[in-house]
């Protein structure tokens, strides 16, 4: 199966001189489509270093990324946004949400992203969350809904956007116990069906089962683990 992300060699770096820090790498990684992965690792071991790499907020010192088969060596902000526009949706551990929106229309907003003709945006928006089971929460607006809720609204959001790299940093974490079981068996899922990457930073051992990968990291070093030797 041909890689949606390929990292090789990358590396980054904090501060200067004697200051100097490396806080990720070097990391090879091949991210498929169609597969969930887990970045399981300590705080400050690197996870979101290396998910903002991925998503093309946080350019590598060193090495070399390519997505969707485009070599992003040397390139500027203007098409590292284009592209990020183009491939990557983001599920937020705090939701994001757009507060003066409804539910509907907070994923309405992905899917403008991806031009779609706003006559058809709000039946498509409302077919998403029915898909997540909240199409009655449609008009609701996020004060009016649970944890749970939003970050089901906000998984729909990063669905309607045409990205097909979904990065989701500790989505679980402001959750209970069975809310987030959902929204990790929802990411998995959505995974396998709709054929996309999902790569999720979280520190809960409990959602190993659900992942196709699991990746430890610590000292900004990555390793493949075995999911019954994943460390806790």
């Amino acid at each position: 199966m041909e890689s949606l992300v390929r990292l090789r060699g990358i590396t980054r770096w904090y501060g200067e001189g004697e200051n100097r820090t490396r806080v990720l790498g070097p990391v090879d990684l091949d991210v498929a489509p169609g597969r969930l992965a887990l970045v399981m690792g300590p705080s400050g071991s690197g996870k979101t270093t290396l998910l903002s790499i991925l998503g093309l907020l946080l350019d590598p010192t060193d090495g070399r990324m390519w997505l969707a088969g485009e070599d992003l060596t040397g390139a500027g902000e203007g098409r590292r946004s284009r592209l990020r526009r183009r491939h990557v949706a983001f599920v937020f551990q705090q939701f994001n949400l757009l507060e003066s929106l409804t539910a509907a229309e907070n994923v309405m907003a992905g899917l403008a992203l991806g031009d779609t003709d706003p006559d058809k945006a709000r039946d498509e928006a409302i077919g998403m969350l029915e898909r997540l089971g909240i199409a009655d929460k449609a008009d609701a607006l996020p004060r009016e809904l649970s944890g749970g809720q939003k970050q089901r609204v906000g998984i729909a959001r990063a669905l309607a956007m045409p990205g097909r790299l979904i990065l989701a940093d500790e989505p679980t974490a402001a959750l209970d116990s069975a809310s987030g079981e959902s929204v990790m068996g929802l990411l998995a899922d959505l995974a396998r069906e709709s054929g996309r990457a999902v790569v999720t930073v979280t520190h809960d051992p409990r959602w190993v089962g659900l992942a196709d990968r699991v990746l430890h990291i610590e000292d900004g070093l990555l390793r493949e683990v075995e999911h019954a030797k994943v460390p806790v």
